[in-house]
């Protein structure tokens, strides 16, 4: 049974006995008053897990008793009830920071759902605040930035797979932070105080990775001079990291294979058989199944990795946290660079949100990293600094230029014009902005400076007859 501790605000006794009655059925503790007055003192004094508050009152009334609340226990929600409703007070209501807003004369039933609504809400933000602190105590609060749905429930992966020595395949395109989320499932992990090993499969050629994997003896090979650990070892009651698993060659994937099936191994040119306590997480951006099928990577092998899967979804899929990544890699960059950038313009925001980012969070990351760089005395970073991105706002106030029937010459010779208007005459963002280096740029200008000259000098012999 619900133990919330909920305060209700109204000055007419007969409402304040049915939402009483209503909610104590449920098994909510009620505190009842008749004014906004002595609710502000009670919200002052004790803590309420959600405040209920009749909109018309006197002296002081409900949007005035929402704002002191959102002073004293900004964490606690307000439900505003009302007999004088209007679409406008609704809409300033729910502006102003209220979770509900409900109608006079209500049901039992309606105020029962609007309440365990607004509780539900409570707790889930609860939950994500406390899985953010859990994650960020160990990997930091730069890691795992975003409020979007995906994230949380990535959040909730990470923390669910952490307490396992099962292999974990992480799984995602290129620029997604598959590195970041293998990080994070290690240091929120038992393993946190071990090493974190990482090895980039596509990185090495297979013999050379054999020998970074599982270590190599003395005199094993040309070269090899003294006995080498290979990284199973160096992650020994840790977690190693096989970035790129998808690019290990065919004839290296049986070594592989054994080592997470039996967790032992033997080093290059050695025949002692070595213990092994080392989590394995996996990383790919490709698809194994089809590689499978292909002939490239071993059945039995995926099946070994694919133990937990966690999907890492593309920025695109979760354009709501663009944002705060931007806020937080304009703080970042600006304090490596001693840039004082609070933001960017309304503009900008814009076509960050409308552009896919097939390379995801690296690919924005640079764009930022880039535009803070290159500003100079800016406060607000405008959309002519985020290079080939101005792209997607220009589309659309260019798109009236182009029209069925033009020749390819003439659209492209718009687009530049048009580019170098908005830059304002600036070559080296127009440049930026269309793709282009700035000698070809200079080059179609003098063209058209030509193509111009040749139109007047037409124009006068056919006016003058010369």
């Amino acid at each position: 049974m619900p133990k919330e501790k909920i305060l209700v605000i109204d000055d007419e006794p007969l409402m304040r006995e049915f939402i009483e009655e209503a909610l104590s059925r449920s098994g909510y503790k009620i505190v009842a008053v008749s004014n906004g007055k002595d609710g502000i003192s009670l919200i002052k004094k004790q803590p309420f897990d959600l405040i209920i508050t009749d909109l018309k009152m006197e002296p002081i009334d409900g949007i005035e008793v929402l704002k002191k609340a959102q002073q004293i226990s900004p964490e606690t929600p307000v439900i505003i009830i009302t007999a004088y409703a209007t679409i406008d007070t609704a809409i300033s209501t729910l502006k102003s920071g209220a979770v509900d807003y409900l109608i006079k004369p209500f049901s039992a039933e309606a105020i029962e759902i609007a309440v365990k609504r607004a509780l539900e809400r409570v707790h889930i933000k609860a939950e994500n605040k406390f899985l953010r602190s859990e994650l960020q105590s160990y990997i930091g609060p730069a890691e795992m930035i975003g409020s979007s749905k995906a994230m949380e429930e990535l959040r909730k992966n990470i923390l669910k797979v952490a307490n396992s020595r099962s292999t974990v395949l992480i799984r995602g395109e290129t620029g997604v932070g598959k590195e970041l989320v293998a990080r994070a499932i290690h240091y929120s992990s038992p393993r946190r105080n071990k090493p974190f090993i990482k090895v980039n499969c596509a990185a090495l050629s297979s013999g050379i990775l054999e020998s970074e994997l599982f270590g190599h003896e003395k005199g094993a090979f040309t070269g090899a001079y003294e006995r080498k650990l290979g990284r199973f070892e160096l992650a020994n009651g840790g977690s190693l990291l096989l970035d790129e698993i998808s690019e290990i060659h065919i004839d290296l994937q049986p070594k592989l294979l054994r080592a997470l099936q039996e967790r032992e191994i033997e080093r290059v040119g050695g025949t002692e058989t070595i213990p092994i306590d080392t989590r394995i997480i996996a990383t790919t951006n490709r698809n194994l199944e089809e590689a499978i099928e292909k002939g490239s990577f071993r059945e039995d092998l995926f099946f070994r990795l694919n133990v937990i899967t966690i999907h890492v979804p593309p920025l695109r899929e979760r354009k709501e946290d663009i944002p705060e990544l931007v806020e937080y890699f304009i703080k970042k960059f600006s304090r490596e660079n001693g840039r004082n950038i609070e933001g960017v313009s309304k503009d900008a925001m814009e076509a960050l949100l409308e552009y896919n980012w097939p390379g995801n969070i690296r690919e924005l990351q640079n764009i930022i990293e880039r535009a803070v760089v290159l500003a100079e005395n800016k406060r607000i970073l405008e959309i002519s600094d985020l290079g080939f991105l101005g792209n997607i706002t220009l589309k659309h106030s260019f798109s009236h230029s182009f029209s069925p029937g033009i020749t390819l010459q003439e659209a492209e010779k718009r687009l530049i014009l048009q580019t170098l208007e908005y830059c304002k005459g600036n070559k080296t963002k127009t440049a930026q902005i269309l793709g282009i280096s700035v000698r070809t740029l200079r080059n179609k200008l003098q063209e058209y400076k030509k193509a111009s000259l040749r139109d007047k000098e037409k124009h006068l012999t056919k006016t003058y007859k010369i």
